[in-house]
Order: structure tokens, then C-alpha cells, then sequence
């Protein structure tokens, strides 16, 4: 035992994190001159009390604000495998990438800017890099005489953060930490995620409020994969197709390629989201007992929504995958568009081939702008020095994740849905905002939509619940309008929570 205790001892002063660095700024904003200050540093993570990993992040706080009442969020992005680059410098942080409009990347190289939607304006502001991306990494084993038994020591240790139960309990450890390290726990707390991370905010929902003593007072799920077998299409699934079904035909009717009678955008969204409840979901789920006469009816709907020729809807028997009607929509002017962003073209660069070969408009295509936003703000802007690399999105991260809450072989359903239930039950005063971007097909809206109607709230916890979606993409602060309305949707509910 006492051997142990000196060996923990040992670790802990052996490994100590890398240095980071704390800078003072100004934001000029609508509400005028913000005084704060900017840290970039990492936490070290421990297992058994042996430090096993380096979380990085980066903190705004504002300056010469009492800390006990000023609420303090912290936010990450999804993948998994991503970083929390894109909230940071895509809608939330103190400087911004310069994007046009409606979302689409200038020429290179990325220009910043300050950011007048910043949410610092009312909450300070934790941006967290979950282990493998970013600056934050494992810690290699040490004390290893044989390269290949440390090799094999050191690709377990690495990847033992990558598994869905893990990925928590560091979030969980990191926030329990900073909370204590910068003593913010007289703080109202809020956590916030996009996609995946917004799976994430709904399981941390009720881990930190029963497992690490942090209570919430808002939860903010952007763009979030709630369900995950919603979102792997099958041929003998129904609930994936009806819920990018609305997406879908409004990526139509924006191309101009729709040929439901509509005079408005709600109109049509209305309509596609009445079909895809109703006719849609009977034929998928009847298939070849159908009755011939509703399925020629039905096919043919779904050809007009989605503005596809006839016959190529009948090959698919109604169940279109996307990144063939990504490519079938706009084949005319030999474009495609993205999955993301279905409003986002790109040029086909093999027409010729069978398959859809092409870039994404809306992901590779934008990491560029991210990539060097980033780096501009963290190494140039907050002046900190390190050798490493930024990994804005981690394949390999994402690509070895596993499933560590499996029970048996055949558990294979993982949702966040009942845990974000089970935390509205638990704290009554948890406000929860649910947002998606309207042309995004990768975590369409309509499927958020369906699995809140279906969380048996009661009318007080429904008072707790907002649900705002705004047009553009999985990133859809990244169009101008829709940034500002999200921006000012938020101010409210933060309002509304403290």
C-alpha cells in the first residue's frame, strides 16, 4: 500500500503539464468595449492517480467581474474526433473566421475578426479539446526497457480515451478541476456541443449532476446526434429515411428543383414534414404489402419533394440515399451539393463515374478556413508556444472509437435521449435549448423534432425546453442571419436560466 502511495507521489511530481499562457484583450462589440482575459493551458488527467493525459483548452474570462455570478460554459464539438475549433472561431468565441454570407469560404489565407455575436458578452467561455485532438494528448508511458512493449503499452494508453464512456469521465474529471483550479464552483454552470458533442451534452446532462457534483442551470445541444441508429440507413428501417426526408425537399425547393406547389419556404416545410409522417412512413413500412395503387402514388411525391426524376426514385423504392441525391439533384449543371449544407454547391469533378466522388463543400472543403483560424487565434493572438500540432479533425480518433457501455453482444442502441430526460427529472431548474440547422442532412432537425415529441415531458418541464432551428447547415451559424437570430435566441435563454 505504502509502496503505491510513493509510486503515485512519484508520478504526480514527475509529470507536469506543458506551460501555457495567459493573455489580457479588449472586444469591441455591440455593447461596447469588453475587457478580458484569454488562457490557453491544458489539465493533466489522471487513472489510479498516475497522470495519464494533457486536456487542452482555452478560457475567456471577463475582467474585473465578480466570479460568483457570472456563469461559466463549456464547450466542445462532436466527430467524435473533432476539436472545439468550429464553435470557437465559427460562432461563439471572441474572434471569428470571415466567411461570406451564406456560409462559404473566401480565398485563403483565413482572416479573423472580432466576433460581435461573441456569447462572451454574458458568459464566460471554456473551449475544450477532448484527448487525441487539438493540443491535448495521452501521456506515453514511461520506464518501458523494450521499444516494442512500450509501443504496445503506449497505443492501448492513447486510445483508452476513445471510447464513449471514457470520453465522458474526462470531461467530467477536466470541468470538476477547472471548476476547482480557478474556483468557480459559486459559478452558474452551462454546457454546450455541437453534433456529436451535442450527444455528449446530453449523457453529461446527468453525469455531472450524479457523478461529479456540478449542477446546471442550461444545457445547449447544437446540431446534435441524439439517437445513434437514426443515423446509419438501412433498408429495413423506416425512422432514418422520414427524418431526412423534410431536409431533403427543402434542399429541393432551395436548387429550385422541387415540384410541390408551394409559395413559401414554411409552406413547403410544412407539407414535407406532414408527407414524411404520414404516406412516407406507411409505404416504407408496409414495402411490397403496400397496395400498388398508394405506392405509385407515394413514389411519386417523393419524386416531386425531392425534385429527382421519376425512375431513379423508383430504383431506390422511395429510400434515396443522400450522397446520391446530393449528386442526382443538381447532375443538369454537373454540380453537387453538401451533405452539411445542402444549399452549398460544388463542382463534379468525375460526372463520368458511377459514384459520388467528389469533395464535400460543406467539411473538407471549409478546414482550410478553420484550421487556419485557429491557429491564428492560439498561437498568434493568445502568443502561446508549443511545438505540437493542432489537430482540428482526428480520423484516427474517430475510426478507433468504441462502444465501452456495450453490456452483452447484441446491445448495440446508444442514445442520449434518456439520460437528457433523466437529468430534467433530476434538476427541475435545468433550462435545455435544442437547435439544428434546416439543410443539414448528416443530424437533420426533424429527427430531434420526433424524439421530443416522444419524451413524455410534463408541462412544467416543457417551460424548460427550447427548441429554435434556423436556416443553413450543420454549421449554420456560419450564415450571417441566422448567427445573429441563434446569438440573440441564446442571450434570452441564458437570461431566462439564471
Amino acid at each position: 500500500m505504502s509502496d503505491d502511495k510513493t509510486e503515485n507521489e512519484q508520478n504526480k511530481k514527475k509529470h507536469k503539464a506543458p506551460k501555457g499562457k495567459t493573455t489580457e484583450h479588449t472586444l469591441e462589440s455591440g455593447d461596447g468595449k469588453l475587457e478580458y482575459t484569454a488562457a490557453a493551458e491544458w489539465i493533466v488527467l489522471t487513472t489510479n492517480e498516475k497522470p495519464r493525459a494533457e486536456m487542452f483548452h482555452v478560457s475567456y474570462v471577463k475582467r474585473d467581474e465578480p466570479s460568483g455570478g457570472r456563469p461559466v460554459t463549456f464547450v466542445f464539438n462532436g466527430g467524435p474526433g473533432a476539436s472545439s475549433a468550429y464553435l470557437h472561431v465559427g460562432a461563439i468565441g471572441p474572434k471569428r473566421v470571415l466567411l461570406n454570407e451564406d456560409g462559404t469560404s473566401q480565398k485563403p489565407p483565413a482572416k479573423l475578426l472580432d466576433n460581435e455575436e461573441s456569447w462572451l458578452a454574458f458568459t464566460d467561455l471554456v473551449f475544450v479539446d477532448p484527448i487525441g485532438t487539438g493540443f491535448s494528448r495521452t501521456i506515453e508511458a514511461q520506464g518501458k526497457p523494450e521499444k516494442t512493449d512500450a509501443d504496445k503499452k503506449s497505443d492501448e494508453q492513447s486510445k483508452e480515451y476513445f471510447q464513449l464512456k471514457r470520453d465522458l469521465e474526462s470531461l467530467g474529471e477536466f470541468i470538476q478541476k477547472f471548476l476547482s483550479r480557478n474556483k468557480r464552483w459559486d459559478s452558474p454552470v452551462f454546457i454546450a456541443g455541437e453534433s456529436y458533442g451535442g450527444f455528449r451534452v446530453g449523457k453529461l446532462a446527468r453525469l455531472l449532476q450524479e457523478g461529479y457534483g456540478v449542477g446546471l442551470n442550461g444545457v445547449i445541444l447544437i446540431s446534435p446526434a441524439l439517437e445513434w441508429a437514426l443515423l446509419d440507413p438501412s433498408d429495413y428501417d423506416v425512422l432514418h429515411w422520414a427524418d431526412t426526408f423534410p431536409t431533403m425537399a427543402l434542399a429541393a425547393h432551395h436548387h429550385g428543383k422541387s415540384r410541390v406547389p408551394a409559395e413559401t419556404f414554411d409552406e413547403l416545410k410544412q407539407k414535407a414534414e406532414a408527407f414524411a409522417t404520414t404516406e412516407l412512413t406507411h409505404y416504407l413500412v408496409q414495402g411490397e404489402r403496400h397496395p400498388e395503387e398508394k405506392s405509385r402514388a407515394a413514389l411519386t411525391k417523393i419524386a416531386d419533394f425531392l425534385g429527382l426524376d421519376q425512375a431513379f426514385v423508383d430504383r431506390f423504392k422511395g429510400r434515396v440515399p443522400m450522397e446520391r441525391f446530393c449528386r442526382e439533384l443538381l447532375k443538369e449543371t454537373r454540380e453537387v451539393c453538401g451533405f452539411y449544407d445542402a444549399t452549398v454547391k460544388a463542382v463534379d469533378p468525375f460526372p463520368d463515374r458511377d459514384t459520388h466522388q467528389a469533395p464535400d463543400p460543406t467539411l473538407f472543403a471549409i478546414e482550410r478556413v478553420f484550421a487556419g483560424g485557429i491557429n491564428t487565434q492560439i498561437r498568434q493572438n493568445l502568443k502561446l508556444k508549443t511545438d505540437r500540432d493542432y489537430t482540428l479533425l482526428s480520423m484516427d480518433v474517430n475510426s478507433s472509437w468504441k462502444v465501452d457501455t456495450q453490456t452483452h453482444a447484441f446491445h448495440l442502441q446508444v442514445g442520449a435521449t434518456d439520460d437528457l430526460r433523466y437529468a430534467m427529472a433530476l434538476n427541475p431548474h435545468m433550462k435545455v435549448y435544442v437547435t439544428h440547422g434546416l439543410y443539414d442532412m448528416v443530424t437533420p432537425y426533424f429527427s430531434s423534432d420526433r424524439l421530443i415529441d416522444h419524451m413524455k415531458l410534463t408541462d412544467a418541464q416543457k417551460q424548460n425546453l427550447t427548441v429554435e432551428h434556423y436556416k443553413g447547415g450543420h454549421m449554420f451559424y456560419a450564415w450571417e442571419t441566422s448567427r445573429v437570430a441563434f446569438t440573440k435566441s441564446i442571450r434570452s435563454f441564458y437570461d431566462s436560466s439564471l
